[in-house]
């Protein structure tokens, strides 16, 4: 497949964002600045940045409780999600929303979700949308592998199916639902098995090869966009840090966490951009220490930013 220089620079900015940005966000966390509990993607950058890589701006996402990295891919602004991880009301979300529940419907931001498998029925939701409307548009879900195992991705699987509607399901499969191998709840190697149940494509790609994701999407996206209905993409990947910031790291062997830190997805995609050409070390260094200037900026933005009044607590509900 061709890929236009545009994409290859996407991909690589996008995740040199989420490396950057989840790493703060974990010094940030225990050194005790941030509120809540966060989720880092850390490890899985390679899934977001080539699935919205092959997007357009006016598509959907959904997204979990671990998603940072697929609103940063899809265009978010780091300034406005760090100042809502800081419960700041110059987030996303007037700071009432916090790591897991960021939306912004502006760049189809649907929603990241604390609750394992809702963004599928909503992505569903979407798509059936765009189909009613006709408006060319797509929805791409992003959800784990313990969500393949809720009632809400079979169902919003077989709707899908039956409505030929517009919609990518992505699944993380970082190999642990929480503490959980998957190995141990789920039979089947492969969780793309499951779309021929639903009479539609099911892909296996390597998580960590952004190009393999990007690819992937593409097709994905351009038969959802046609009529063509719905593809399950799993992607193959591992999380480098525990389910959340702070939990003890003892159901995981530590050779198999080495094994997959030593095939992360950025180093050997900046070694195949400078071999083939397409871009050269420094500027690939000049990338990485912008980004690494907005973050600076981000987290001065959001440290400055006020709290929301109380008297906002009960505005933006719609329940």
């Amino acid at each position: 497949m061709e890929i236009a220089l545009d994409r290859y620079q996407f991909m690589l900015e996008r995740m040199f964002k989420i490396r950057h940005f989840e790493d703060r966000v974990r010094v940030l966390f225990a050194a005790g600045e941030l509120p809540g509990f966060v989720h880092l993607y850390l490890g899985e950058e390679a899934i977001a940045s080539g699935v919205c890589a092959a997007l357009n701006d006016s598509d959907y996402i959904t997204s979990t409780h671990r998603g940072h990295g697929h609103i940063l891919a899809k265009g978010g602004e780091m300034k406005c999600m760090m100042a809502e991880l800081y419960g700041r009301a110059t987030g996303y979300n007037k700071g009432k929303g916090g790591s897991m529940h960021i939306a912004y419907p502006t760049l189809g931001i649907l929603g990241a979700n604390g609750i394992v498998g809702a963004g599928m029925p909503i992505a569903t939701g979407a798509a059936l949308s765009a189909k009613v409307r006709k408006s060319g548009q797509v929805a791409a879900c992003f959800f784990g592998d313990g969500a393949s195992n809720e009632g809400t991705f079979h169902e919003s699987l077989n709707l899908a199916s039956a409505f030929s509607l517009p919609v990518v399901f992505v699944c993380e499969n970082n190999l642990y639902a929480v503490g959980t191998p998957q190995k141990d709840v789920r039979k089947v190697e492969d969780i793309a098995d499951r779309a021929v149940g639903y009479a539609m494509p099911g892909v296996v790609v390597d998580g960590n090869d952004v190009i393999a994701v990007y690819e992937a999407a593409v097709q994905a996206v351009e038969r959802a966009r046609t009529g063509g209905g719905p593809t399950l993409i799993e992607c193959k990947t591992y999380r480098w840090r525990t389910h959340f910031e702070g939990e003890p790291d003892t159901y995981r062997p530590p050779e198999e966490l080495k094994a997959w830190m030593d095939r992360e997805p950025i180093q050997p995609y900046c070694q195949k951009l400078v071999a083939q050409g397409i871009l050269t070390a420094a500027e690939i260094e000049q990338m990485e220490q912008a980004v690494v200037r907005e973050l600076d900026a981000a987290v001065e933005f959001a440290r400055q930013s006020p709290f929301p009044e109380p008297e906002t607590a009960l505005q933006d509900l719609w329940a």
